[in-house]
Parts: C-alpha cells; sequence; structure tokens
C-alpha cells in the first residue's frame, strides 16, 4: 500500500485493539489513538483528524460505533466496521450508514490488512480531492475545488470557499502542503489562490469572486504562467 494511514482504532476489548495495532503497525500505517466509546472516539477524532476509523459495533457506554458512524458521516470522515455481530437487527442498523466496508471477527492479520487496502483504494478513487480540516470543534472536509483562496493570520489561516469562511489552527504554510500544487498558486506571501477562480490579474492584485487579493512582484510571472495554463 502506497499511502501510510493514519489511523484510530474504536473497540472496547483490550487485546483485540492491540492485535489490531500490531497488525496494522506491521503493514506500514500509524495507530494515532485509540477509544473504547462513542464519546472519548469523538474527541479523539477532534484532536487529531485521521485518514480512517475502525470501528467496533459493541462499545462502551450508551452509544455505539453505529451511532459513532452516522456522526462519521455528518462529517464525511472515512471508516470501516470490524465487529463479530451480525444478526439482522445489527446489519439493518449498518445500512443506515456509509462505511468502507465491514470485516467481521475473528479476523486474520492478513485479512485486515487486505480489506483496509482494497477498501481505501475503492475510496480514494471515489472521492473528490478533499483536505480534513478542524472548525469550532468539529472536524469538516473541505473540497479543494470549492476553496477560493487561504489567507495568513498570525499562526492561522483562513479558508475562504464559495459558501463559508473558516479559520483553521494552522499556518500557511502547513495548509500549503495539503493542496493540489496543479491547482493553487501563492500570489503573496500571506495569501494562496485557486487558479481556477482568477477572473482578472492587475499590476499588484488578482480579483476572484470580486475579491481583490495582493499579488507581489516575486510571485506575478509564476502566476501569469500558470494562469496561461488554465
Amino acid at each position: 500500500m502506497e499511502k501510510s494511514l493514519n489511523i484510530i482504532i474504536v473497540e472496547d476489548e483490550p487485546i483485540i485493539c492491540a492485535t489490531i495495532e500490531t497488525a496494522l503497525v506491521k503493514a506500514g500505517h500509524n495507530i494515532v489513538d485509540e477509544a473504547d466509546t462513542y464519546e472519548d472516539a469523538l474527541d479523539a477524532i477532534s484532536d487529531t483528524p485521521p485518514d480512517l476509523v475502525i470501528i467496533d459495533i459493541h462499545l462502551h457506554g450508551q452509544k455505539d460505533g453505529i451511532d459513532l458512524a452516522m456522526e462519521l458521516d455528518r462529517i464525511n470522515l472515512p471508516y470501516l466496521y470490524l465487529t463479530s455481530q451480525t444478526d439482522p437487527e445489527t446489519i439493518d442498523r449498518v445500512k443506515s450508514t456509509n462505511p468502507l466496508g465491514y470485516i467481521v471477527k475473528p479476523f486474520t492479520e492478513s485479512g485486515l490488512q487486505s480489506n483496509i487496502e482494497l477498501a481505501w483504494f475503492d475510496y480514494t478513487k471515489k472521492s473528490l480531492n478533499s483536505i480534513l480540516i478542524k472548525h469550532e470543534g468539529s472536524v469538516v472536509k473541505v473540497l479543494q475545488n470549492d476553496i477560493l483562496y487561504l489567507k495568513a493570520f498570525d499562526n492561522y489561516c483562513y479558508i475562504i470557499t464559495k459558501d463559508q469562511q473558516y479559520l483553521v489552527p494552522h499556518t500557511l504554510k502547513h495548509m500549503a502542503q495539503q493542496l493540489d500544487e496543479e491547482l493553487f498558486l501563492k500570489t503573496h506571501r500571506s495569501y494562496i489562490v485557486n487558479m481556477s477562480y482568477v477572473a482578472t490579474i492587475e499590476k499588484k492584485a488578482v480579483e476572484i469572486m470580486g475579491d481583490s487579493i495582493p499579488l507581489s512582484s516575486a510571485h506575478r510571472t509564476s502566476v501569469l504562467d500558470k494562469l496561461s495554463r488554465f
């Protein structure tokens, strides 16, 4: 598998959790956190947004893994079920969610690895190019094609989309590393723009959806060159 995934494991059996972690680390993935309740899982996801969540349906507490899955569907975060529960009632509830897959316990190490690899391959084929950001206590998926521009704000960064403005706790440099280099370009030390939305270029600014974005002399040539390819 080419991509090393950042994974959160949500499992209420410590031995099984350790087995999952061992198998995934061996496959080259990073386990960024573990949780055994719905609430702890949401806290972990908020603290360190993962690429993928592996969810056991049976969890400690009143809410189970399917409740968690519904919340992950709401914020567009991919997940896999890994559970021993295959009764008709559970399966009917699972049908109301959108997992990448459903792995039944007991599982083999190779089976777990191959299921994750195939599920992630299918997900990346279907998924539009997007980034995950933390916004007002939630993890939000933002499609890169919807981003107009980004603006530095001290150690934070504004992400301006067609419909909303997000203030994220990352620098402009950090966010730039997640963006499609074919689509985004820096126009100024404090601004990165989506070149597909540039309407006009003036001597010291570019216009995007009525907003005037600073254009420094150091970036003017590269902006003109990039724009000629759109």
